[in-house]
Parts: structure tokens; sequence; C-alpha cells
């Protein structure tokens, strides 16, 4: 823990151009005629990709393109957007990942037929239950349970004791995600068993946030007080799920962060509880332009956070800044954006 980067997972390139004033003396009615023409025809496509019908034409086709990117990461972030959207439109292609060779996607795609109850999916999931990697066999288990087809709880809550690792973290994640509460006892054992590492004792507390149990509040509020960002994040994301008035309070008190990607965490899962209070540290982005002095990893982490909180804080004034979001140069911001327009119900 002592070596903890800033935001190891996958989270969040924003550059703000600044126009030169530019004065000329005799050639002055010159250049007034030239920069009206170019101003008219920035304006004008400024109007065509704020149009919303355009604007869901676009993130249409960056979610296809991110499905069949040659790049596993992307694939599964596709995947994840698709079942965050909701939008059974996907399926048909999501389904064909479910025999992928990278064992994230397959989990991603088993999750995603579960969660939108894709039963035109149930016999490729089924042949999954022999899948050679466990994490996919629990994540077909969920997804056949979904479906109404097995006992899904056993199966995964003999995974929560399980010597791997990541398989105890997806496990938990699972368990959460199911809405027993019979699996709070599993996610208690996972907490306390020292065999489980910081990341299955994260996702265990944020699967038990899920099911609603208050009795987790001071965990998570540990979290948010540690000295590593990555807890603070994680703890962000449970508090939110919990979504009690005091991890709404909570929450609050997290804008206040001095790391922006806290920030702007804070900011989208209050979105989520209908607060918009956030909105202002995500207009800091553009209009105090915070990734001037960072990296391009720094710059992607910030831009994808912004998208995910516009997507959830759902405000005229943020949803103004999803087209330069969606012509970002990083494939993970543009899906992030892709999913803000679908879930803002962009109107302009």
């Amino acid at each position: 823990m002592k070596n903890k980067k800033l935001f190891n997972f996958k989270l969040w390139l924003l550059q703000l151009c600044s126009g030169q004033v530019l004065v000329f003396s005799f050639l002055f009615l010159v250049f007034i005629a030239g920069g009206c023409n170019e101003s008219q025809q920035q304006s004008n496509r400024l109007s065509n990709n704020s149009n919303p019908s355009q604007l869901r034409a676009k993130a249409d086709r960056i979610i296809t393109a991110g499905l069949l990117d040659r790049d596993p990461k992307i694939r599964s972030n596709a995947i994840e957007v698709v079942a965050a959207i909701n939008w059974t439109k996907f399926m048909p292609k999501v389904a064909r990942l479910l025999n992928d060779d990278s064992v994230p996607v397959r989990f991603s795609a088993a999750l995603a037929v579960g969660d939108l109850q894709y039963r035109l999916a149930e016999n490729s999931v089924r042949k999954m239950l022999n899948d050679k990697n466990e994490n996919v066999r629990i994540a077909a288990a969920y997804a056949l349970g979904q479906l109404g087809s097995i006992d899904s709880f056993n199966l995964i809550g003999k995974a929560i004791t399980s010597e791997n690792q990541t398989v105890r973290a997806n496990a938990a994640l699972l368990l959460g995600k199911i809405g027993d509460p019979k699996a709070l006892k599993l996610l208690q054992y996972a907490i306390h068993d020292q065999k489980s590492d910081d990341k299955v004792r994260f996702l265990a507390a944020e699967a038990r946030a899920v099911l609603g149990d208050e009795k987790i509040f001071p965990k998570l509020w540990a979290m948010l007080i540690s000295i590593y960002a990555d807890d603070r994040a994680m703890g962000v994301r449970a508090m939110g799920a919990l979504g009690t008035e005091n991890a709404k309070n909570a929450l609050i008190t997290m804008l206040g962060d001095e790391v922006p990607e806290i920030r702007l965490a804070a900011a989208a899962e209050l979105g989520k509880l209908g607060d918009t209070r956030g909105e202002i540290e995500v207009l800091d982005v553009f209009t105090k332009n915070l990734t001037a002095d960072m990296d391009e990893q720094g710059k992607e982490r910030i831009n994808r956070l912004t998208a995910m909180a516009i997507g959830q804080i759902k405000t005229k004034s943020l949803n103004k800044f999803l087209p330069q979001l969606l012509n970002n140069p990083s494939k993970s911001v543009r899906l992030a954006a892709a999913k803000a327009v679908f879930q803002s119900k962009i109107r302009y």
C-alpha cells in the first residue's frame, strides 16, 4: 500500500484551445471580413455537432467501434458501457464476445448478458460454466442466475473462499450484484479473512453497501480519510452505492478533496443520487484548465471521470461539453462520453 500510485485502475484529455488576438492596421477590414466568415463556419460546425440526434449517432458509432477494437481493455470497457446504458441493440455484438480470447472480455460479456437479461445468449453462457478460467465461470453463473436458469448464489458463494485473490474479488462484486442479503455473512468473512488482500476487502465492503448494509458506513468512512487516493476513490464509489443520507453527506465532504480525480468521482456519485452540487467541480476542468500540466495518462483519467460525471449530473451546462469529449484522442474517454450522451438524454 505504501507504493500505491494514483489510480492504477482504469480511470480518465481535454485540451482547451485559446485563440490569439491579431492586430492589423490597414488590413483591418480584410481581417474582419475573413474573420466573420470563419466564425460563421465554426458556429455552424458547433451547431451541427451539438445536434442531439447527431450526438447519439456518433456515440453509437463509438460504442460499436469499441466492441470491435483490437485492444481487449477497450472491448471490455465498451461492453460495460452497453450494460450501463441498458441498450439491447448492442447485445448481438456483445454475445459474440462471449467467445473472446480475453478473460476480462468474456467476464464482462457474461455480466452484460445477466444485467440486461439477454435470453438469446443463454445457451452460449451455459457453455461458459465449463470455461477454463474460474472468473469466467462465476460470471456465467451470475448471468444464468439473472435469467432464472440456475441458483448462482451457491456457486459464487464458494468462490469467495478461493485462494486466487482476483476470483475472491470478483465473487464479492457478484454477490453484491445478486442482491441476496444472505451474502452479507460471506462478505463479512471476506473482509476479515487474513488471506484477503486490499482489493478483496474493498470490493466486499462495496458489495455490502450495494446490499444496503448501513453497518458498513464506518468502514467506508475510514476509506474516505485514508492518505491513499486509491482507497478514497473506492470509498467514494462505495458511499455512492450505499446512498443513505449519511453517505451523501460524506460524499459532499469529498468535493473538497485535494485530488481532482476524487472530487470528480464524488460529483458523479452525488449525481447518481440526484444531487447536482458537484457540477462546479466538473466545470472547473474546463474553466480552470485542470489538465494543463498533466501527462497524457493524467489527462485521460481526468477527462474520463469528467465524462462519467456529466452522464450522472445531467445538467445542460455540462452536457454542452460532451461534443468535444466525443472527439477526444483517447478511446476510453470517447466511450465514457458516449455513455454520458445516452445517460444524459441530451436536449439543446
